[in-house]
């Protein structure tokens, strides 16, 4: 099964990550994320696990056709 994600989730995790890269990831940034990241996968059924997992393959290392 395809993990689906959607662009919310998407946008905040690349706030998270530019922020780790910069030094300056906030409580407020990961608390967002993660709490997106719950709501999320409880939503839809998903791990949330698998939805996190997926979430950073996409925003950190993406291939031709990831959604962004």
């Amino acid at each position: 099964m395809a993990i689906e994600l959607n662009d919310e989730l998407i946008e905040l995790e690349r706030t998270a990550w530019a922020e780790q890269q910069a030094n300056a990831l906030t409580v407020g940034t990961a608390a967002a994320a993660q709490a997106a990241i719950t709501a999320h996968a409880e939503a839809t059924g998903q791990s949330r696990y698998e939805v996190e997992r997926e979430l950073k393959r996409v925003v950190r290392h993406p291939v031709e056709g990831d959604d962004g």
